[in-house]
């Protein structure tokens, strides 16, 4: 089993900056991938951005070059740190963890097996 806690969300104006974080424990082996996803109201869950066991990265084109993702040294910790927020990144945001021995079929969030609670983000214009 892997429990994840999402902290760190809130409202900001557009072109702000908030810092997310995801506090993991349980089985690490089911901890391979780590990530964060978010849906707003009426769309489907997307993938934002997720980090391997490795520090690989992969990005969603969207938050490219402004969101960025990284994890403490002992694993057990996930932050998002979101620069030059936009309305439209408004949205619950989940921390989200996989095993296996990649990231794929990342940003689609099959495969990702434990999810936190979520955290909710508002980015006003």
């Amino acid at each position: 089993q892997v429990q994840l806690v999402e902290s760190g969300g809130g409202s900001v104006q557009a072109g702000g900056s908030l810092r997310l974080s995801c506090a993991a424990s349980g089985n690490s082996y089911s901890r391979y991938c780590m990530g964060w996803f978010r849906q707003a109201p009426g769309q489907e869950r997307e993938g934002v951005a997720v980090i391997d066991r490795d520090g690989r990265t992969r990005y969603a084109d969207s938050v490219k070059g402004r969101l960025t993702i990284s994890q403490d040294n002992d694993k057990n910790r996930v932050h998002l740190q979101m620069d030059s927020l936009k309305p439209e990144d408004s949205a619950m945001y989940y921390c989200a963890a996989k095993g296996g021995v990649s990231c794929s079929p990342f940003p689609r969030a099959s495969g990702f097996g434990y999810w936190g609670q979520g955290t909710q983000v508002t980015v006003s214009s």
